[in-house]
C-alpha cells in the first residue's frame, strides 16, 4: 500500500505547477469585518469575512493571521469557523488558465519555503480553466511548490495513524482519446 502511494505521489509531481512567481511581489490586500495590527511585531489579525489578495491569489476564512519576519517574508494563517472551510486560489506558472485551489478548516502559507499546509478535511485541486486535472484529499495536505511535492496524510496534524481513515487522488487523463474507426470503413479495410 505504502509503495502504491508513493507511486502516485510520483505521477502527481509532473502535473504540478508552482504558483505565479509574479504573485510574490505584489502588494497585499486584506479585506475583513475586524482588525488587529501591531506594528512593532509585523503581526496582522483579521477577523470576519477575510479576503485576502495578492496578484492571482485569492485567500478567504473567517480569521486570518499574517506576520512578517524583519526580512520581509511572510506567513498567512487561515482558519475557518466551526463547520466552514478556508479556502485559496492562485494561478500557476506554465499555461494562461491553470490554476491551484483548495480547502481545509486550517490553511497555512509560508512564502519563504513556498509551501502550503492543509490541516482537517483538506482538498486540494489542480485545474485547467475550470477542467480538474488532478484532486487530493487527506486530513492533512502539504504541497511544496518549488519542489512539486504533495504529501498526504490520514491525521490533521500531519502524521500517519494506522487505521484512522484514507485519502484519494483522481488523476485526470493526460492523453488523447485513440480515434475510433470510421463508421463506412470496407470489408476489406476490416480483414
Amino acid at each position: 500500500m505504502k509503495k502504491l502511494f508513493a507511486a502516485a505521489i510520483f505521477l502527481l509531481v509532473p502535473l504540478a505547477a508552482s504558483a505565479e512567481k509574479a504573485d510574490a511581489l505584489k502588494p497585499i490586500n486584506i479585506q475583513f469585518d475586524k482588525s488587529d495590527v501591531d506594528q512593532v511585531t509585523q503581526n496582522y489579525i483579521a477577523t470576519g469575512n477575510v479576503v485576502i489578495t495578492r496578484g492571482t491569489m485569492v485567500l478567504k476564512s473567517d480569521r486570518a493571521e499574517v506576520k512578517e519576519a524583519p526580512d520581509g517574508y511572510r506567513t498567512f494563517i487561515l482558519i475557518a469557523a466551526p463547520g466552514k472551510l478556508a479556502t485559496f486560489r492562485q494561478k500557476r506558472d506554465g499555461g494562461p488558465d491553470l490554476w491551484a485551489e483548495g480547502q481545509a478548516q486550517r490553511i497555512e502559507y509560508d512564502e519563504r519555503a513556498d509551501l502550503v499546509k492543509l490541516f482537517s478535511k483538506a482538498v486540494i485541486k489542480q485545474l485547467e480553466g475550470q477542467k480538474i486535472t488532478q484532486e487530493m484529499d487527506s486530513e492533512f495536505i502539504s504541497y511544496d511548490s518549488r519542489k512539486e511535492v504533495l504529501v498526504g496524510r490520514n491525521d490533521p496534524a500531519g502524521a500517519d495513524v494506522q487505521g484512522k481513515g484514507r485519502g484519494s487522488i483522481t488523476l485526470a487523463p493526460r492523453r488523447a482519446q485513440a480515434a475510433a474507426p470510421a463508421a463506412g470503413a470496407s470489408a476489406a479495410e476490416k480483414k
